[in-house]
């Protein structure tokens, strides 16, 4: 991506030329993701785990109309607690420059603004997917076609377990799109170390993740991304029966009311952390920091 367009951090450009680790981070879990304080606490500790792991990390965000690849502190303040940051999907990024705004980045805006950059690895929490009652609504998120036109290796804790997991695993598969279980044989389910669905290929060491990057790489062919799902640890999981009632609950409220389209994901995802006390949050930051130690070891590998 041309400098007219893009902004790269001095760290984040230097790091690239040198050919040293880089890892990057999305944004929307700062602005629209937790709330304040701690939203800002969170982004800095996930920075300092990066770094902690031998690389380098690129937050990435839109501000005023310019995408930037990696933020200074005042940047990342400005994200954490400025109300009119929106929130960005790729999709979003073109209106979003034209208008000089600012957003957050989701999964799907994070992965192409940091693969152009030449980043190779990124960490997030759980995927977008295909919704439950697909049939009848076709809602499906918009992360999966874009992983399956941008090569970056996503690690991540699975998709969101309020979706449809098996028919977003078929869609990863008709897209091309490349799945590899860290240490685990089934499928991770977010808030769950597994949602019961098995994976084809198990990885056990970012050295193992970094050959298949290789070998994509050697074999050219379709820019799919490859997906590293690494579940969170059995004791930092929310309770799993806990999470099926919950959800249940959840499910049944949403019909009654009538949500729809995009205001379904945030509706369930706050009543699964009302209903459970803040549990489901603690378990998705428990999966994010592991998938950020993860990436930052996987991409010192490459």
């Amino acid at each position: 991506m041309s400098d007219t367009t893009s902004q790269l951090s001095a760290e984040v450009r230097e790091a690239l030329a040198e050919r040293r680790p880089v890892v990057a981070l999305e944004s929307t879990i700062i602005a629209h993701g937790l709330p304040r304080p701690r939203n800002l606490a969170v982004a800095q500790e996930l920075e300092a785990l990066v770094r902690s792991g031998g690389a380098v990390p690129a937050t990435v965000a839109v501000l005023d109309g310019r995408p930037h690849v990696g933020l200074a502190k005042h940047q990342l303040e400005r994200i954490a607690e400025d109300d009119s940051v929106r929130k960005l999907g790729h999709r979003d990024l073109a209106p979003a420059l034209a208008a000089g705004a600012s957003g957050a980045t989701t999964v799907s805006a994070t992965a192409f603004l940091a693969a152009r950059a030449g980043i190779r690895v990124f960490a997030t929490g759980g995927l977008g997917g295909v919704h439950r009652g697909w049939t009848e609504t076709q809602d499906e998120s918009a992360d999966l076609r874009l992983l399956a036109r941008t090569r970056i290796t996503v690690v991540c804790a699975g998709v969101k377990s309020i979706l449809d997991v098996p028919a977003t695993l078929q869609r990863l598969e008709t897209l091309g799109v490349g799945v590899l279980g860290y240490g685990t044989e089934r499928f991770p389910g977010f808030y769950l170390a597994s949602s019961g669905e098995p994976v084809d290929w198990t990885v056990r060491t970012p050295e193992e993740v970094a050959a298949v990057m290789s070998a994509q790489e050697t074999l050219g062919g379709p820019e799919a991304a490859l997906i590293v799902a690494n579940p969170v640890p059995e004791a930092e999981q929310l309770d799993p029966v806990l999470h099926d009632q919950v959800l249940a609950e959840a499910l049944a409220e949403c019909e009654a009311r009538g949500v729809a389209g995009q205001a379904v994901t945030p509706f369930l995802l706050e009543h699964l952390m009302r209903r459970t006390g803040g549990a489901s949050l603690e378990a998705n930051l428990a999966a994010v920091r592991g998938n950020v130690r993860l990436a930052a070891r996987i991409a010192a590998a490459l």
